[in-house]
């Protein structure tokens, strides 16, 4: 036991080690099972990424994510969010891609293939046998999105036994895809999203446009393999019910975790902020609870961790307690966006050279990257200099949708940047570079709608270290960890410990470092309160 802890306060069937959106998901799975549930968290609101505040007087905004469509639909259901006040409107279009020559795109329902054929009549031809493509092997892929995967064992018994029944059931589930379905699934893990894309379409600016999906939250160039699986990754969403589709919740990212932490309190969870966690307490090899910084003890039948692996166990579990070999994995285990992350608020609306005035491409994605290879060069900057010169940056103005987050006649806009390095180059501190690094993003937005730089008011700038300091996601990881083939699926966080089980007895994975990876899906929470009702509830049921 810590030497800093004192008596106990209380004990529990289950602590949530971190408030963020699955943290409070499986929260609210394990008090409806009947479980007495804590959940623990460092800030002084839940919702970790997923949150709104007010960044300038009178103006809010989802401070770190900011659009929705991966939450699942199942825990939207089963917490029944809209009676804790979720609501999801959908954006007026999807995406607006302004070119430099003037040109655009502007996609949308009933709009899409229209809009391609100004570039190319073969690509809008051939966008719905695309969609449908991507659609059928999502499909497949969504019933896996709420189960764990098969868990590598060694050695033969019931444990290896068990795992090859799951085997067996994942097989039956690829196996509908055919052959060439899975060809198709095998190619979309393996290359790179440029070389897929090239399959489909010849236009430069629908590539880029499909091919931005590749890169979002991802440090790699669209030219480099494995990015195509992030475009299945981001097919995986749907909004009220429309497959594909992103949406704004009224109020911010923020009213996502509102409306769980209100299901998870109304099925009894204790919820307690400004609770900074010092120690996961170890007992004869077993979670126990934890110790808070200040020295008291919360004790737990069981500890589920909804926070970066490397955090947990680099910083919160005693090293002597995790087998040396499950430690490398998480030393070698690879973080980092690429992400720089801005809320600004705006006195007008931006006025764009390609399409001026007001109009349905203010609810879009806003999108600049006119090409693949101009992603491609941002990364490669980014790698070299620190920062991109010539930056990546999706724009969202969620005030177009909602009006409770800025003044009458006023906005705010999310900038989602890439790509910057985790760890500037020759030492330098992001405290040191993050202004100059704004300057950029700003004045890129400025390129394509001049007089946007005039009408920012303020902004807040989110640094990769300042993403990492104030949320915990380590190399301001989005993702809790990149999604790539060898983090991935059964491999995620390591073989052997893909059943939201860590290594030590009664510490699970709640968080986006275990399947399905990161985003606001509530699928890892989900799954991993599965997880621990079957160890501690095992004659329960789990709808």
């Amino acid at each position: 036991m810590s030497a800093r802890a004192t008596n106990s306060t209380d004990s529990y069937d289950v602590l949530i080690a971190g408030g963020g959106h699955n943290g409070l998901v499986c929260a609210a799975y394990l008090a409806r099972a009947g479980l007495k549930v804590k959940v623990l968290e460092r800030r002084g609101i839940v919702g970790g990424a997923a949150v709104t505040e007010e960044f300038h007087p009178g103006f809010r905004n989802s401070i770190c994510s900011y659009t929705v469509s991966l939450l699942n639909p199942k825990v939207i259901a089963d917490l029944d969010l809209r009676r804790h006040g979720l609501t999801i409107v959908e954006r007026p279009a999807m995406n607006f891609l302004p070119l430099p020559d003037g040109g655009y795109l502007l996609t949308g329902e009933g709009r899409t293939a229209d809009e391609f054929a100004k570039f190319s009549k073969r690509d809008a031809e051939r966008y719905g046998d695309y969609c449908a493509h991507l659609e059928r092997i999502a499909d497949t892929l969504r019933a896996l999105v709420l189960r764990a995967p098969p868990n590598a064992t060694e050695g033969f018994g019931l444990a290896t036994l068990r795992e090859l029944v799951r085997a067996a059931a994942l097989g039956r589930t690829l196996n509908r895809l055919g052959l060439g379905g899975q060809q198709d699934l095998l190619d979309l893990f393996t290359l790179s999203a440029s070389d897929f894309l090239d399959r489909w379409f010849e236009s430069e600016p629908v590539k880029a446009l499909l091919g931005f999906d590749s890169i979002v939250g991802t440090y790699a160039s669209p030219y480099e393999p494995g990015t195509a699986y992030m475009l299945l990754h981001h097919a995986f969403g749907e909004v009220n019910g429309k497959k594909g589709l992103w949406g704004h919740a009224i109020g911010g990212m923020g009213a996502i975790s509102g409306a769980i932490a209100g299901a998870a309190r109304g099925h009894g969870a204790e919820v307690e902020t400004d609770a900074e966690i010092a120690e996961i307490l170890i007992e004869r090899g077993r979670a126990a609870g934890v110790v808070l910084q200040g020295g008291r003890i919360v004790r737990a039948r069981a500890v589920a961790a909804n926070m970066t692996l490397k955090r947990l166990y680099r910083e919160l579990v005693p090293q002597e307690a995790v087998p040396p070999a499950f430690l490398m994995r998480i030393d070698n285990f690879k973080y980092g966006s690429g992400t720089f992350r801005m809320n600004v608020a705006l006195s007008k609306l931006p006025n764009f050279k390609a399409l001026p005035g007001a109009g349905d491409h203010h609810g879009a994605g806003i999108v600049i990257a006119p090409s693949l290879a101009y992603m491609d060069r941002a990364y490669r900057d980014a790698r070299e200099h620190g920062w991109s010169r010539e930056p990546v940056v999706e724009m969202l103005i969620p005030s177009t949708l909602d009006s409770t987050l800025a003044p009458h006649g006023a906005h705010v806009a999310s900038l989602f940047c890439q790509h910057v390095a985790p760890e500037l180059p020759s030492g330098r501190s992001w405290d040191e570079a993050r202004d100059e690094v704004a300057d950029v993003m700003i004045a890129t937005v400025d390129r394509y709608a001049p007089g946007f730089s005039d009408s920012v008011l303020s902004r807040q700038t989110l640094s990769p270290l300042d993403l990492e300091r104030e949320f915990g996601l380590t190399g301001g990881d989005i993702f809790h960890g990149q999604l790539t083939l060898n983090q991935l699926f059964f491999a995620r966080p390591a073989l052997g410990y893909a059943a939201y089980r860590g290594p030590v007895e009664g510490l699970y994975h709640c968080g986006s470092g275990a399947h399905p990876g990161g985003g606001v899906t509530g699928a890892p929470g989900h799954n991993a309160a599965r997880a621990i009702l079957k160890d501690l509830k095992p004659f329960s049921s789990f709808s």
